[in-house]
């Protein structure tokens, strides 16, 4: 009996998530979005709160207008360690998870107070619209409802494909249109589930010196299915 073939052993390189406007997929589920970005700084409006699921984008769409903005970002919990007057005194702010437990709401509304006043351009980001964030204090929702909101839906089947082959693409792998079409239809339909797939499909690989093809993958969501 021929001895198994030895696994190799996978060196955990980084790989580094590229956030620069030229790597956002555009698609039907971002383009309003996008196009808001995307006309920075003519903003009718000041402040605008960036909505969505997690893995559509947000945190790149973000990160796209910070650095175009030359904005600061702050997370939204941490915000009352914050002087507002400061904070609104800066070109521009980013602020993050606005809607995660621990926000800050006194320190919130009284930045958003603060920025009225000086003009200071502020993008929000969150998974839901304030509505929806459990707010107790009414004046600070009142005044985030007056804020336009710039909403990402979750990416359709073509987006999604484009964003697999993205993803291959960051760790240097080159994949044909099938094995795309292949991952797409069998994976649960979430930009995080499609990364880790990836990562594993590459680690798999450089394990047993093979390339990443339909075979391999089809063995391991075999597995993963049994």
């Amino acid at each position: 009996m021929a001895a198994p073939k030895p696994r190799q052993l996978a060196l955990a390189l980084p790989v580094e998530e590229r956030l620069d406007l030229e790597d956002f997929l555009v698609g039907s589920s971002n383009e309003a979005a996008f196009a808001v970005i995307d006309v920075w700084p003519d903003w009718p409006e000041k402040v605008q709160v960036l909505i969505g699921p997690p893995g559509t984008g947000k945190s790149h769409l973000a990160a796209i207008w910070a650095e175009r903005a030359g904005a600061t970002r702050v997370t939204a919990a941490l915000l009352h360690e914050k002087d507002p007057e400061t904070l609104a005194g800066l070109p521009a702010l980013l602020i993050e998870d606005a809607d995660r437990a621990g926000l800050a709401e006194a320190a919130l509304f009284h930045l958003l107070n603060a920025v009225r006043r000086t003009g200071t351009p502020v993008l929000l980001t969150a998974r839901a619209e304030p509505g929806l964030w459990g707010l107790k204090t009414a004046d600070l929702l009142s005044r985030l409802r007056l804020a336009p909101l710039v909403t990402l839906e979750s990416p359709d089947d073509a987006l999604l494909g484009a964003i697999l082959v993205k993803f291959f693409l960051e760790r240097q792998i080159v994949v044909d249109t099938a094995l795309v079409e292949f991952l797409r239809a069998r994976v649960e339909r979430s930009v995080p589930s499609m990364r880790a797939l990836v990562e594993r499909l590459d680690n798999e690989a450089l394990a047993r010196g093979r390339r990443v093809n339909r075979a391999l993958a089809a063995e391991i969501l075999r597995a993963d299915a049994e």
